[in-house]
């Protein structure tokens, strides 16, 4: 009896099992999307030979694919809108050569990558979504935050293009930084009043969105983290561990300008670190102040001869306005 027990102990099996099912649903999905967009690239491939054949102009062409829409909608069915039919056509046209990128990019990716106009910055978004396996809300958001943008401008013309060629590889701290960090998903007005205990709340409430403006690499520790020097608590407003750096980071929060006494505070803090916290392996802590507004020239005197990695950046509950983001970016590209 304890024979036939042992014999039909199915626990390891079935989930060997449940495994073996999962990766094949996975390979199966990946085959299907990358059919999907191969036969999307095709029918554009398809729309762009009739309208050369014929010497089709683009207000011909939207004539042209209004009537198209109609009769494949009849003859097939659902997906073959007219706002879909011209995304193959521009999908062909920017691909010439087809999608060599990994596809786990869905349609709705591309959709969203498509209406990129800026060649640099949708290379970017490519990358970028591949790298961190962006869902196409979190890569919505990211357009909507300027994201390559915002990172362009800490870069001169070689990083930026850099930038849309291999996305945001991380090598070191300065490549972990922003400036600003746009938090408009804490639904806080713009010039409204708050402190800083309810910014917190708000960051904590949105953990999986700010891990997602921190950017790849972040592990959540804990927030009001204790430390005691001297039989004084000390409470830290944020504490992250970055997987990529194998470091601490840690971030303080300030809901007005930043004072040279906030940076010692955190000079302190990652002395703390270094010392109680870190573990064979480990690099030095990052410390990073969020504040509303700064002063370039004290935050320069006040880091100046630091040997512990303290950044200051701006952050801003309101998404940016894109539009100057882009003419500062252009004038990077010019140079």
């Amino acid at each position: 009896m304890s024979s036939n027990k042992h014999i039909f102990n199915l626990q390891d099996l079935s989930t060997r099992i449940k495994l073996l099912i999962s990766s094949s649903k996975k390979r199966i999905n990946v085959n299907i999307n990358n059919e999907i967009l191969h036969t999307y690239w095709q029918i554009g491939e398809l729309i762009i030979e009739r309208e050369t054949e014929n010497n089709i102009d683009l207000k011909s062409s939207r004539v042209l694919i209004l009537e198209l829409s109609k009769i494949l909608t009849i003859q097939i069915g659902k997906g073959f809108s007219r706002s879909n039919l011209t995304y193959m056509r521009l999908f062909y046209l920017k691909y010439p050569n087809g999608v060599t990128m990994s596809h786990q990019q869905s349609w709705s990716h591309f959709i969203e990558f498509l209406k990129i106009e800026n060649d640099l910055e949708r290379n970017f978004y490519e990358k970028q979504s591949s790298l961190e396996n962006w869902s196409v809300r979190e890569l919505r958001r990211q357009k909507d935050s300027a994201l390559f943008q915002r990172l362009a401008l800490s870069k001169d013309k070689e990083g930026v293009l850099k930038l849309s060629k291999e996305g945001q590889t991380i090598k070191s701290d300065e490549d972990l930084i922003k400036d600003p960090y746009v938090l408009e998903f804490l639904g806080i007005p713009e010039k409204s009043k708050y402190s800083e205990k309810q910014l917190e709340t708000k960051i904590i409430e949105n953990l999986q969105k700010f891990l997602l403006e921190l950017g790849k690499g972040f592990a959540f520790i804990g927030s009001q983290y204790r430390i005691t020097l001297n039989n004084t608590h000390f409470y830290i407003d944020l504490v992250f561990y970055h997987r990529i750096l194998k470091c601490f980071v840690v971030i303080d929060l300030k809901i007005g300008e930043v004072k040279h006494t906030d940076i010692g505070q955190m000079n302190m803090y990652l002395n703390y670190f270094k010392e109680e916290e870190n573990v064979e392996d480990d690099n030095d802590p990052i410390g990073i102040i969020l504040v509303a507004s700064k002063d370039e020239i004290m935050i320069k005197y006040a880091t100046g001869g630091l040997s512990n990695k303290v950044f200051v950046s701006k952050y801003q509950t309101y998404l940016p306005n894109k539009n100057i983001l882009e003419e500062k970016m252009r004038k990077i590209i010019n140079q």
